[in-house]
């Protein structure tokens, strides 16, 4: 069998290496994806590192009819069996429903149509949680006078790494974070009552963003 990957052995890490590599390869010549190959969480660390398609995170995209976005069908139930095997995801959405609800003009008439048709919310919001929450992604916001923005950051980042996606400078010389929980901000309805309410919370450098901040950076440079 010719070896896919090629490097030199010597140390034990190396040997560990070479082991799993042979079969990942092994496992990849039966026909199967290396998502679906068994790790831990030093073997997980090697197969990341050689980049292969097949180990990256996938996500199904069922484009159905009217029917069937209510009540499923064969279709959906064999793609999500098999997304089920493979650790990957499946959103079932209708394009032409999609594109519907893009021509109407008003919130209040989407909302009507959705009623209409014993649906909560568009495919395409299903579609970008489903597509976040498998790349390990959230959304944090900044709100002034002149704009409100939403940034995207990873899972698990702390308050000085989101604030750095906005500018480099506001990661280096970051003193703390002024942040709303997006519940609170809802129950209230502005930042004004949030603070009356004693909600608003500062954080230091070890605060972990959670999914739905509103966030006022202060930093120094």
């Amino acid at each position: 069998m010719k070896m896919l990957f090629s490097f030199s052995l010597g140390k034990k890490e190396d040997v560990l290496t070479y082991e799993t590599l042979q079969n990942l390869q092994k496992f990849l010549e039966d026909g199967k994806n290396a998502r679906e190959f068994a790790t831990d969480d030093t073997t997980k660390s090697i197969i990341g590192d050689v980049q292969l398609l097949t180990n990256k995170p996938v996500l199904y995209v069922c484009n159905v009819d009217e029917n069937s976005i209510k009540n499923g069908n064969q279709w959906i139930a064999k793609i999500e069996e098999m997304a089920k095997n493979e650790g990957a995801e499946v959103v079932v959405l209708a394009a032409q429903i999609e594109a519907d609800i893009n021509e109407l003009e008003t919130f209040e008439e989407r909302e009507i149509f959705l009623e209409e048709l014993g649906l909560t919310e568009p495919g395409v919001n299903r579609l970008i949680r489903k597509a976040y929450d498998l790349l390990k992604l959230q959304t944090y916001f900044t709100a002034g006078v002149k704009e409100v923005r939403a940034w995207t950051i990873g899972q698990g980042w702390t308050a000085p790494q989101a604030a750095g996606v906005i500018h480099t400078d506001f990661e280096k010389g970051f003193i703390r974070a002024e942040v709303i929980k997006y519940e609170d901000y809802i129950h209230y309805g502005s930042e004004v009552k949030v603070k009356e309410a004693g909600k608003l919370s500062v954080e230091g450098k070890e605060y972990v963003v959670k999914d739905g901040d509103i966030m006022h950076f202060r930093f120094n440079v």
